[in-house]
This record gives C-alpha cells, sequence and structure tokens, in this order.
C-alpha cells in the first residue's frame, strides 16, 4: 500500500493504495516541472536540509540543554524558570534577551542574576557556533545533495527569472556547492579581500557581452540568489571600514572564523539581537523575502524548514492573503497547529510520507526524485529549436 501523500489544499489528490509508488512520484514530478514555467521560483530551506551534519533544532535545543546542565548554578536556574514549551531558540533568545535588559535597568541591579542572563546567553550562542562550523570536506554525502540541487535548478529558460534560495540556515553549504560546481551566486555581499553587507546587490546581476561592437549585454543564466535570513556563521559586525553603509562584514575562508567570549559573528536565529528590535542585516533580509514573495506568477518551495519561526510564518502567510498568484508546495506533514496545515487553499500543495522505507520530505530524495535537470530541458529546447529554423531554412 502507498503511503505517499499529496494534497492541494485539504484534499488529498491520491486515494491512498490507488497507484504505485513510482507513478505517484511520476505525477509529483510532473507537477513541479510545471511549476518551474513560471515567471519566478523561490526555495525555502530549514535546518532539514542540512541534517546529517548539522544539528536539527530539537537537537540543538537538547545540546544546549545539556551544556546548562553541566554548568548548573544561577544559569539552570535562569533556564528552568522559563515555561518548557519553548523549545526554539527564537524564543528562548526573545526572553533572554528581554530578560536581560530588565535586569540591567533595575535600580538596584541583581549582580548575581545579570552575570547568569549574559553567560546563559553566550553558552547558547557559543553551541550553535560550535555545532554549525562543522568541516565541509568531512561532509561530503551532504554537500553531494546541494551539489545536485543546485546542477538542476541553476540553469533556467532566458526568459524567466532567476532561481532565488532564502534559508534560515547559517551553515556554509550552499556556498561551498556553488563555488564547487562554478555557479555564480549574490548574496547582498560585494568586494574582493574585503565584502561588506548591502541588500542593493540583490537588485544587481551578472551580464556577458554579447558583441564587442556595441554594447549589447544578457544576463548570464547560471545565478542564483542566496538570502540567509538568519545570518550566516562567517558574517560579522565590522566597523573597520567607514565607507561601507553597513557595518557587517564577510569572512571567506572558514578557518578564519573563530568564536570568542565577546563575539560580534551574526548567527542568531532570529531577528532580535541584543538590545535592537529589529537589527541589520535582519531587517533587510526579511524585507526582501517579502518582496519577492509579493511578485506576480511565483512558487515557493518549502524544504526542511518545521515552521517554528514566525517571523518567517508572517511573510508566507501575508504573501498568500496578498497575492493571488502565489503558489507554496510544502515537503512537510503539517499539524492542526500549523496555519497552513488546516487552510483549505488550492494554492497550498503539501507533500509528505514514504516510499519503498524512504521519507520523501528527506532533502536528498526531493533532489534525486521530483527536480528534473532544468539545464538538460534547455538543451532539449535548444535542439529542437535548431532543428524547426533548420527545416524552415530548407
Amino acid at each position: 500500500m502507498s503511503e505517499i501523500n499529496f494534497y492541494q489544499g485539504t484534499r488529498n489528490l491520491f486515494n491512498v493504495g490507488e497507484k504505485e509508488d513510482t507513478d505517484q512520484i511520476t505525477t509529483i514530478r510532473t507537477k513541479i516541472a510545471e511549476l518551474f514555467k513560471l515567471k519566478n521560483v523561490f526555495f525555502l530551506f530549514g535546518s532539514g536540509t542540512s541534517s546529517g551534519a548539522i544539528p536539527i533544532m530539537s537537537e540543538l535545543h537538547q545540546k544546549v540543554i545539556d551544556k546548562v546542565n553541566q554548568v548548573g548554578g544561577v544559569e539552570l536556574e535562569i533556564l528552568q524558570s522559563i515555561k518548557q514549551e519553548i523549545d526554539n531558540f527564537e524564543q528562548l533568545l526573545g526572553i533572554l534577551y528581554a530578560q536581560q535588559t530588565y535586569l540591567k535597568n533595575q535600580i538596584e541591579p541583581d549582580t548575581v542574576m545579570c552575570e547568569g542572563c549574559d553567560n546563559l546567553i553566550k553558552i547558547i550562542e557559543c553551541t550553535i557556533f560550535e555545532e554549525i562550523n562543522v568541516d565541509i570536506s568531512e561532509n561530503q554525502e551532504v554537500l553531494e545533495i546541494y551539489k545536485s540541487f543546485y546542477r538542476k535548478v541553476s540553469l533556467r529558460n532566458k526568459d524567466l527569472s532567476r532561481i532565488c534560495v532564502f534559508t534560515t540556515n547559517n551553515d556554509l553549504f550552499n556556498e561551498s556547492a556553488l563555488d564547487s560546481i562554478n555557479v555564480n551566486y549574490i548574496n547582498g555581499f560585494s568586494g574582493g579581500l574585503n565584502r561588506y553587507f548591502n541588500p542593493a546587490f540583490f537588485n544587481y546581476s551578472f551580464s556577458k557581452r554579447m558583441d564587442t561592437s556595441m554594447n549589447k549585454y544578457e544576463e548570464v543564466e547560471n545565478i542564483i540568489y542566496l538570502y540567509k535570513l538568519h545570518g550566516s556563521i562567517n558574517w560579522i559586525e565590522d566597523d573597520t571600514n567607514r565607507n561601507a553603509f553597513f557595518d557587517i562584514s564577510e569572512v571567506v575562508s572558514r578557518t578564519h572564523i573563530e568564536y570568542q567570549k565577546n563575539s560580534n559573528t551574526l548567527i542568531y536565529p532570529t531577528p532580535t539581537k541584543q538590545n535592537k528590535s529589529l537589527g541589520t542585516p535582519y531587517t533587510e533580509l526579511f524585507r526582501e523575502f517579502q518582496k519577492k514573495m509579493l511578485e506576480p506568477h511565483s512558487v515557493l518551495f518549502v524544504i526542511g524548514y518545521g515552521f517554528n519561526d514566525e517571523h518567517v510564518n508572517h511573510v508566507i502567510h501575508q504573501a498568500l492573503a496578498t497575492n493571488s498568484s502565489l503558489i507554496v508546495v510544502i515537503f512537510k506533514e503539517l499539524s492542526n497547529e500549523v496555519k497552513l496545515g488546516k487552510i483549505d487553499e488550492s494554492r497550498i500543495f503539501k507533500i509528505w510520507g514514504k516510499s519503498g522505507g524512504d521519507k520523501i520530505t528527506h532533502f536528498d530524495f526531493i533532489v534525486k526524485n521530483f527536480l528534473q535537470d532544468v539545464s538538460s530541458i534547455n538543451d532539449s529546447k535548444d535542439i529542437l529549436e535548431a532543428f524547426i529554423n533548420s527545416l524552415k531554412e530548407q
């Protein structure tokens, strides 16, 4: 009996056991190929896409709890004073930043509690950093999945927009994969030896000169726009360049990435950083995300994301309510606690289940079985056009 589920809104497009797995996979692949013909194709990656190399959010949360239990003291007392249902870093850090501000602004601050709150935040940040800062070369299996993904999606028809990838991950698998297969990408940073953040670069593209005798240019096809919504392991706060509009630089080499006691590394899984309600670069990145979601004739594929980030969820909900041509495809079984899991909306597709014991929502299964090689489709199109033109000439 088939275990594959393919929903459009609240309607199951498959009757359980009606078709063989191979037929259902082909049906889903065909639908995804059809959606790839839309003007704008976006992907939203969560921690699940790097699973196997990077802990998913629940695993990372448990590592923090274990670390705090080892430390004990005031830090453990503060953590235990927070409601147990808070099981993700966005909520936890938000509360701790607020508590930190409250404790330090009392008329008679409790020094012990202030230091305990500071230390607890540092434990969380340090644990996140250590778990994310993995050696890519030791995780070739995960890297190969990313490389296969970008090989399949990076080349699109010239008349269509370039692929945009939004990710809540802080690791460097996307950049490493793109570099290794020679695909250009724009991530909001520009420069040579010193790369500084400027969101204006998300409006730029790479072009090649078509005719040396005149100013005729054509956009380079293999470009990816990469938006790291929660920052990156190699982004740091840096005010050494007085000509930069934003005091954020990108450290190119992993070997130069270090975590210190007063680290300025931007790896936090929430836009609320310390005393800032919405700090740079998070505001700009979420604004770009929101802007893209409102573009007409668009599809958003959601992979490895657990819908635990209310900021991201809000942008998707707002876009679905405002942009009538936006389609969202979610590779996950959603509970009724998740808003998109109970809304009966024909523009929302949900895919989950198993095939031969493999979860079809895993990143590697999606890349291998559901994504067609766009470059091969384009090659076929070019061959067909060349054949038609040759017939016309004859």
